[in-house]
Formats: C-alpha cells, structure tokens, sequence
C-alpha cells in the first residue's frame, strides 16, 4: 500500500528520523507537538521512535482525570494527558511511535490510510518472528466510551496477536497536517499487569532493536520515504521546554476534564 494522499507523483518524500533517549511523559509530548508545529508551518515530515524514563499513565484528549482512580495498579504513576483522543495507556515496556508530515488538502479530512499503512507496515515486520498478527475488523470495534485503558478497547485497524491488542494509534491535526502517534505494548507492565504484550502473546523471542529496525524499514519502504536522520534543534527543544511548563506538565492541562 503507498501514501497516494501526499502527491509526490513517484518521488520519495524526505522524512527527519531519530530513535530518542527514554524521558518524561510530557516531555515526550511536548516534542511530538513541535513536531506538528514544523510539519503545519514548514511542511517537515518527521518519524520519531521513543521510550519512556518511568511508568507514565497517558490519558486521552477528552478523557476525565477523576477517571484514572479506577485503575489501582497505575495510582502512583505520573499522569500526562495527549493532544490525541483515545483510551489511557500505560507507557512502561513498550515502543512509541510518532510520525508528523503535511497532507494533501484532499487528504486532510480521510486520512485512516496512515493507521492502515503504519500497522500494516508493523504487521509485516512480525512476521520476520513467525508473529502472525492481524488487523481489528469493524465488527470487534468498540465506541469512544468503551473501557478507560486504550489496551482493552479495540478500534478498526488496530494490531492484534491472538486476539489481543499490541499496538494502537491516534491522531491530531493542524491545518494540513497530522501527527499520528501510538505504542506497540511489548511486554506486562507491573502498572497494568491485566495487559499482556507481545511477549506473553506470541511467545517468540526477538530483539526490540531489530524489531524496531524491520519495522522503520517497511515504513519507509511502503510510504516511500527517503529516511534523513536528523537530531533535534536547538529552536525546537526550547519551544518543547516552553510546552512541557505551559502544557504538558502543567496540572491545569492534565487535569483540564
């Protein structure tokens, strides 16, 4: 499947890639929305991979913060809120990854082909580890209301191994350009041990790194993506800081629902 949505006529659009250090939640959601900004305002295309320093509850856009009471084992971790809709998830033994580009004004208002390509992409990768994984059909769709924990929803697209969810993705727009963001849940987590990962579920034995590394390859493969990697700027890691005290980090923001 290619990106037809970008109008690059054949030719490879350059992306900025980096694999990041593990740090804090609003941190790494600071960071994602600079990366929105450069792709609204200058038209970049960035493919970011990213851990986190500690377990960290995230809580969707419209989620209310009362509601995290109701999941006992995360109590004691640090809470952030996303620019994007979707279920809480507890980021601890896991890949995140976003992805930031500009679209096609056409492309603007139906963009569910980058869930399809970016969990596809990842769908071929497992299979390196005889993982067979597959997609979430409508029928097993839950709405918008459905369980707190974003693990125990399913939405149409989503990634899962005998029958649970590994990997889920949300989306922010601005203008004419979208981040897409998500985690692949590799592993338990003692902050939500109800949810297995791909470890319990598959039982295969793989390198995060060279699954990370299969699955950055066919994406680029299958978006026909021209990889740049590029270190963060001095500019955006200042505008990231003024995100993490304005917003990210601030209680009035997590705690605005």
């Amino acid at each position: 499947m290619n990106a037809p949505a970008l109008d690059r006529d054949g030719e490879p659009l350059e992306c900025h890639v980096r694999v990041d250090a593990a740090a804090s939640g609003a941190w790494n959601m600071a960071v994602d929305e600079v990366a929105l900004e450069s792709a609204a305002e200058s038209g970049v295309c960035s493919l970011r991979f990213y851990r986190w320093s500690e377990p960290t509850l995230s809580l969707g856009y419209f989620q209310n913060f009362a509601d995290r009471s109701s999941h006992a084992p995360s109590a004691k971790c640090p809470v952030v809120r996303r620019a994007s809709g979707g279920g809480a998830i507890l980021h601890d033994r896991e890949i995140t990854y976003s992805l930031t580009m500009p679209l096609a004004p056409r492309a603007v208002k139906t963009a569910s082909w980058l869930y399809d390509i970016v969990h596809g992409s990842l769908i071929a990768a497992l299979t390196l580890w005889k993982i067979q994984a597959d997609r979430c059909e409508p029928a097993a769709s839950t709405n918008e209301l459905g369980p707190f924990m974003c693990f125990q929803r399913r939405a149409c697209g989503d990634v899962l191994v005998d029958g649970q969810k590994v990997c889920g993705s949300a989306q922010r727009r601005r203008g004419s350009a979208i981040l897409q963001h998500g985690s692949l849940l590799v592993a338990a987590s003692k902050s939500a041990p109800e949810l297995p990962g791909l470890i319990e579920v598959s039982k295969a034995k793989f390198d995060e790194s060279e699954l990370l590394a299969a699955w950055l390859a066919m994406l680029a493969e299958r978006m026909n993506l021209a990889l740049a990697p590029t270190p963060m700027t001095g500019r955006e890691s200042d505008r990231a800081a003024e995100l993490v005290e304005e917003k990210y980090g601030n209680s009035k923001w997590t705690q605005r629902r």
